[in-house]
C-alpha cells in the first residue's frame, strides 16, 4: 500500500519543469517531446510533458522551433533564471513592491545580504537602461 502511494504521489508543478528543463539541457541539440518524455522515464503522459513545456515557452525557459509536424524545444534558461522569474513573478502581482523587496532583504542571512550587494554594485546595475 505505501509502494503504491509512493509511485501515485503527485509532483508540483515546478518539480515537473525543473525535470524537463534539466532533461533539455542534457540534449545534445533541440530535442522533441517525446524525447524529453522518454528521457524522464516514460512515467509521464505525452500530454503532461507538452503542457509543461508549453509552460516553459510562455515563461521564456524555453524555446521551439518546427521539426516537421511537431516541434523541437531547447532550454532557454537554467533553474537559476527560472527560479528568478518565479520572484518577479510573486513581486509583480503585489501592490507594495518597496515593502516586499524590504521584507524580502532584512529576511536575507548576511552571506546572501553580502552577495546581493555585491551583484547591485556590479557595472550594468545602476537601474539605468
Amino acid at each position: 500500500m505505501a509502494e503504491q502511494r509512493q509511485r501515485s504521489r503527485r509532483r508540483g508543478q515546478g518539480e515537473l519543469e525543473a525535470l524537463v528543463l534539466a532533461a533539455l539541457r542534457e540534449a545534445e541539440g533541440p530535442a522533441t517531446a517525446g524525447w524529453v518524455q522518454q528521457r524522464l522515464g516514460g512515467d509521464l503522459a505525452y500530454t503532461t510533458v507538452i503542457t509543461i513545456l508549453t509552460r516553459l515557452l510562455a515563461k521564456g525557459a524555453v524555446t521551439r522551433e518546427r521539426a516537421g509536424r511537431s516541434f523541437a524545444w531547447t532550454s532557454a534558461s537554467d533553474q537559476a533564471g527560472l527560479a528568478a522569474h518565479r520572484m518577479r513573478r510573486v513581486l509583480d502581482a503585489e501592490s507594495d513592491r518597496e515593502a516586499v523587496l524590504a521584507s524580502f532583504v532584512t529576511g536575507l542571512g548576511p552571506d546572501d545580504e553580502r552577495l546581493l550587494r555585491e551583484l547591485l554594485g556590479r557595472p550594468g546595475n545602476d537601474g539605468e537602461d
